[in-house]
């Protein structure tokens, strides 16, 4: 039986839209990059560049970060954090301290910090036996490894992790900066790790409305 003009027209359509959705691509990541001067990774301070980074420096080493770096334009610096017994989190931070060549000797600070997370793996080890004429037999006995291995690799981006991260570094410019700045002296605060988004909550279900129950008479 032979298949209809209006038919084969349908059919063919309908598996070209479908090659094309195949081949259409996502949107690669980078593709929402900005670069707008949002502010989230820099902060001017009334200092040079070298007393910013000292500052920055200092501020790290308050909150336990163990510091890599001894160039006095560059911090490097990671703290590690133990969330659970399965799943382990390192913060890298990484300041640049610029001057802005103005003659107030002014400098800006860019700072971005890297959290890597790491999950616990466990390996299974079999031992081998000899047996005579057999050679090696592998026995399902022997003993568990457990590693730590990186699950995922990100770039800070929570605005409020830098607004504490460099409000802590105005605790530790030099006081006759911060008065002739009008810098109010500030209680040092925790860093602590970035907030994360928070989770999408279902909407709750509708109450049910009680049925009454028919009257028989």
């Amino acid at each position: 039986m032979s298949m209809s003009f209006p038919l084969r027209t349908a059919v063919v359509a309908f598996v070209l839209s479908g090659l094309a959705g195949c081949s259409t691509q996502k949107t690669a990541i980078y593709e929402h990059e900005n670069f707008d001067d949002s502010g989230t990774f820099s902060r001017n301070y009334p200092v040079a560049d070298k007393a910013s980074c000292e500052a920055a420096r200092r501020a790290l080493l308050s909150q336990g970060y163990i510091i890599t770096s001894r160039d006095p334009k560059m911090i490097s610096g990671h703290k590690s954090f133990q969330q659970t017994g399965e799943s382990h989190l390192e913060i890298s931070f990484n300041v640049v301290c610029a001057d802005d060549g103005g003659a107030a000797h002014h400098s800006t600070m860019f700072a971005n910090a890297l959290q890597d997370r790491y999950a616990l793996k466990k390996v299974n080890n079999s031992a081998s036996l000899g047996v005579g004429v057999l050679g090696s037999v592998s026995m399902p006995i022997g003993s568990t490894d457990d590693s730590m291995v990186k699950v995922a690799s990100e770039t800070v981006s929570s605005a409020q992790f830098y607004d504490r991260f460099f409000s802590l570094v105005e605790v530790f410019l030099p006081k006759e900066v911060k008065k002739a700045a009008h810098i109010e002296e500030k209680p040092e605060a925790d860093l602590g790790v970035p907030e994360t988004a928070p989770a999408k909550v279902d909407a709750a279900p509708a109450a049910l409305t009680p049925q009454t129950p028919a009257v028989v008479a």
